[in-house]
């Protein structure tokens, strides 16, 4: 609207032209085509974010335009969990966009997996992995229903984290042989606990149980969390724990600590003897964890992530962090961390058919 003004005089309004039939016509067909333009556009945007771009330079380029997801296959509290959110939280940070934990909790991980194979490959879902569900579910579970070597694309190995034998002071175990002979005195009286049948937390024990000549009674939990809640209360008698999640809690004296699961001692606890120091010497477990996507991932958007990955895993203070909980960096590239995989899942296969282990 036009303003016109004179001295001593009241503001003039110029007259708006008047709309024929024709041209009130005209504007509303103009009207509704930029409606339409509109529209288009905006569904166009929203489709251009949510679907792979088939150039790889643009799926670069265009990455990551939303949040990302990051599947977790344990509750909150577990070693899992903890060293998700160390990196996620880092991650975030070298992507410039909000990253998601979320926890699908159960089956040994195996839920976490499952929906990550069955989503669009495009770096909006990852999975932090372990070795539970990547290379142990896939001899116990003949219904798994995902590969983890053919519907996963492997991005980076990040850490191994040794187990601890641990024991609730309630149960007044002193030592690995006080443990063996009380085992052998009353078969199948002493519990040990695990984050899932299946899960190397599991397995440790099964393993422990065969070359030390033993009877434990399982008892398996939906996740390191709980199971270590009860070894704590001292409902059950023994766990072998993530030494990223046990070892505050032997500092404070919640639980005891005998032996590592390792082949050899760890720089964090090197007073700590290893299973295989005690006379077992075909012993050792551990767990592992990595990041991984959907098969199918574009390759631009693996070597992304990948270097991001690679400057987290070299940051004196995510070392640090990992150290203090018992944790190390393991640092592989996707062809590595495959590789690992595979002869991961051959050795443990082996060991399931030998102890006729069934899920």
């Amino acid at each position: 609207m036009l303003l016109l003004k004179q001295r001593g005089a009241k503001p003039y309004k110029a007259p708006l032209p008047r709309l024929t039939a024709m041209n009130r016509t005209s504007l509303l067909g103009l009207l509704a085509s930029i409606a339409l333009l509109s529209l288009a556009f905006f569904a166009q945007a929203a489709h251009a974010q949510t679907r792979p771009a088939s150039d790889p330079q643009a799926a670069i380029s265009q990455y990551p335009s939303r949040t990302v997801k990051m599947l977790v296959g344990f509750p909150p509290g577990g070693p899992n969990d903890q060293l998700a959110r160390l990196l996620g939280l880092r991650l975030a940070d070298q992507l410039k966009q909000t990253i998601v934990i979320e926890n699908k909790a159960g089956a040994n991980g195996e839920i976490a997996a499952t929906q990550t194979a069955a989503a669009t490959p495009d770096g909006y879902t990852l999975l932090f992995g372990s070795s539970g569900a990547l290379a142990v579910s896939p001899s116990l579970n003949p219904n798994l229903p995902y590969d983890p070597l053919k519907d996963l694309t492997p991005i980076s190995m990040v850490a191994l984290n040794p187990m601890l034998l641990v024991t609730s002071p309630k149960s007044g175990i002193t030592s690995v042989a006080d443990l063996i002979a009380r085992a052998k005195a009353q078969p199948g009286k002493l519990t040990f606990a695990s984050a899932g049948t299946g899960s190397p937390t599991h397995l440790a024990g099964e393993l422990f149980r065969d070359i030390a000549e033993i009877n434990l009674l399982h008892v398996p939990y939906k996740g390191g969390g709980p199971a270590m809640n009860d070894v704590m209360s001292g409902e059950i008698d023994m766990y072998f724990a993530g030494l990223s999640t046990a070892l505050p809690l032997v500092n404070a004296g919640r639980l005891h600590a005998h032996a590592l699961t390792t082949s050899k001692r760890s720089d964090t606890v090197p007073k700590l003897p290893t299973i295989s120091e005690l006379g077992f010497s075909n012993y050792s477990a551990i767990i592992w964890y990595g990041v991984l996507a959907p098969a199918g991932l574009p390759e631009p958007l693996v070597t992304l992530l990948r270097k991001h990955l690679v400057a987290i895993m070299n940051m004196p203070d995510f070392r640090k962090q990992l150290s203090d909980l018992g944790a190390e960096v393991l640092d592989q590239n996707p062809a590595e961390f495959r590789a690992f995989m595979k002869e991961d899942l051959d050795k443990w296969a082996k060991v399931i058919a030998a102890m006729k282990l069934t899920k």
